[in-house]
């Protein structure tokens, strides 16, 4: 398993600059909750689950298998 950055560049630059605004709360996400703040406790399970591979809500991360 490995978690890596989305491959595209604008979209981690905005992303990130999303995250700063927020205070660390993922800029997708109305509600400031810890559950949202990322990593997000959405993409924090789907890292647990051996099966899944994929980007996170935001596409900031990405998980391989």
């Amino acid at each position: 398993m490995k978690i890596r950055f989305n491959e595209d560049e604008q979209v981690v630059a905005r992303i990130r600059e999303g995250l700063l605004k927020k205070e660390g709360y993922c800029p997708c996400r109305l509600q400031r909750t810890e559950e949202n703040r990322c990593m997000c406790l959405e993409f924090r399970e789907q890292i647990a689950d051996p099966e899944f591979e994929g980007y996170c809500h935001c596409r900031l991360y990405y998980k391989e298998k």
